[in-house]
């Protein structure tokens, strides 16, 4: 018998499946996102790292533009803890933010739930009316603001910052979503259970909205925190708020920049602390408010 002779035929080359392919596209592009989002990132704490190192710097280096500030020096801190009271300023703007936060989240929250939970007649066109209001210039409402303060007889005074503020149409466009996006159901069981509006209100929609209200208060204190315009027309003559305050250090003289971009840095830091302690809370509520 003659030996068959056996030839090894090689196996076909396969190309690299579909899958593959979209997967190293999906894997680059998020790899190129997140180079994006940090050159981003990088680009906002430039401000702020360089208000907290100008901060640092000893007063004859303040006008240095070495990146980091060495040695460092606590005098800038020291002068402006000298110069205004901090400890009444920081009090105070505090107070102001978290009364503008709290009345716009209580006056939100009871509008978000009856544009969102009742019917009643002329709902969408209320609702309209409401939200153009958000769309006013404040200058347009600045002048009858400052009348009926006057009137009230609580200009330069905190109270007077507070009051105008205590309700915007922001907090209750995000929270009639945000009531929307609870199963109806769930409401219609607590009122079968015996629950009047106002009980199903806070045993049943303010437990299910507490992320959002977190988000959203913090959103709010910020805000308030920030504004200066307002305080500056109402405390016209007294510095009462820390954004106020910064104004000492300028002067027909100069500018004393260390000693503001200290009292700056101090502004910043209950924010920057609040944020960090609610963060995820924060996240959660914004991601939750794109669901339904």
């Amino acid at each position: 018998m003659t030996p068959e002779l056996l030839v090894e035929v090689p196996g076909p080359v396969h190309a690299p499946s579909d899958g593959a392919v979209v997967l190293r596209e999906s894997r680059l592009r998020a790899a190129l996102g997140h180079v994006v989002l940090g050159l981003l990132g990088v680009a906002c704490i430039i401000p702020l790292y360089w208000l907290y190192a100008t901060s640092l710097r000893a007063p004859e280096n303040i006008y240095s533009l070495s990146p980091f500030p060495w040695p460092l020096s606590v005098a800038n801190y020291v002068e402006a803890w000298g110069a205004v009271n901090l400890p009444r300023l920081l009090v105070n703007t505090f107070v102001m933010a978290a009364m503008v936060a709290l009345g716009q989240l209580l006056t939100g929250l009871l509008a978000g739930y009856a544009f969102a939970a009742w019917r009643f007649r002329f709902q969408n066109a209320l609702y309209l009316v409401f939200i153009a209001t958000w769309l006013v210039p404040f200058q347009v409402t600045m002048v009858p603001n400052y009348a009926l303060l006057n009137q009230l007889g609580v200009l330069n005074t905190i109270a007077g910052a507070i009051i105008p503020n205590l309700c915007t149409a922001l907090a209750v466009i995000m929270l009639r979503t945000h009531v929307r996006s609870i199963p109806q159901e769930l409401l219609e069981a607590a009122r079968m259970d015996g629950r009047n509006a106002w009980a199903t209100l806070w045993t049943v929609v303010v437990p299910n909205l507490g992320p959002a209200l977190a988000a959203l208060g913090v959103l709010l204190f910020i805000n308030a925190w920030n504004e200066y315009f307002w305080p500056a027309l109402v405390l016209q003559r007294t510095n009462d708020v820390l954004q106020l305050a910064l104004h000492s250090f300028i002067g027909p003289e100069g500018t004393q920049w260390g000693p503001l971009m200290a009292t700056a840095g101090l502004a910043c830091l209950p924010v920057l602390i609040l944020y960090l302690v609610l963060q995820r809370r924060i996240v959660d509520g914004f991601v939750r408010s794109g669901l339904k």
